[in-house]
């Protein structure tokens, strides 16, 4: 766990290195201000708006930190030439991979707490109220879900030959299961055989990353709280796909030829 923790520390470190965060805090916390101080016929419920557009936009944000930051670790390592030095110390292939997926995670999970007491100190300003259970829950399953999403692109660097295009074929693949992957069961049943045995495939083989993003009407609507046992369910659920993610990772980067 030493090595592990070590190759994970690095990871994080890069990404507080890199302005992309940064970037992506301030523009997310400008918009919002922007779009707050817009009072429009003195209705009291524009908060809702506001609300929804914060957390869309820390979906955003974070989903490209994930994808972006993990998809050039591989590759980086390579142009520097630090991969074979890195393998030739008592650190095997899989300790990298998983050094490196808890590495990324950890720092999309420390950005999404920057990102989440903004948006707490943003709704607390106008609803004067801290629900700091619905904001844990909330952004607890958005964290496992990033954990899947990072994964992907582990799993996506060591298969596809440059970073740009392993980040964009993650980000298709992200925004097609968020807009389009809970409707696949619904338009499978209007399907004809074998398009709808396919469907449904596909329905229960990909990873609904829209469930932890649903967890947005909690917030926006104030509804009360999602039983712990749900939210447990769900965590399992996404830790499945990670682990899923990571051993098709380990299994490829122990084929692939390093030199």
């Amino acid at each position: 766990m030493k090595i592990i923790c070590a190759v994970a520390g690095v990871a994080v470190k890069e990404l507080y290195r890199r302005k992309e965060f940064y970037v992506l805090l301030i523009v997310t916390i400008l918009i919002c201000l922007v779009m707050g101080s817009v009072n429009v016929f003195n209705d009291d419920k524009v908060i809702r708006y506001l609300k929804e557009l914060a957390l869309l936009l820390i979906w955003i944000s974070t989903l490209i930190i994930a994808i972006t930051t993990t998809a050039r670790q591989i590759p980086a390592e390579k142009e520097q030439r630090t991969l074979l030095p890195l393998l030739a110390k008592p650190l095997s292939r899989n300790q990298l991979i998983v050094g490196k997926f808890l590495g990324c995670w950890v720092a999309c999970g420390l950005a999404l707490i920057c990102f989440y007491i903004f948006f707490g100190a943003l709704a607390a300003s106008r609803e004067h109220a801290w629900p700091l259970l619905n904001y844990f829950q909330a952004a607890l399953l958005h964290w496992f879900a990033l954990g899947v999403v990072v994964a992907l692109a582990l799993f996506g660097s060591l298969v596809f030959a440059a970073p740009s295009s392993n980040s964009t074929i993650c980000f298709v693949i992200v925004a097609t299961i968020l807009c389009l992957g809970r409707y696949l069961d619904a338009v499978a049943l209007a399907q004809s055989e074998p398009i709808r045995s396919i469907f449904y495939a596909i329905y229960f083989a990909i990873p609904h990353l829209e469930i932890p993003f649903g967890m947005r009407n909690l917030i926006v609507h104030n509804w009360p709280l999602v039983e712990w046992k749900f939210i447990a369910l769900d965590a399992i659920y996404l830790l499945a796909y990670i682990a899923l993610f990571l051993a098709a990772a380990c299994l490829v980067f122990r084929r692939k030829p390093v030199n």
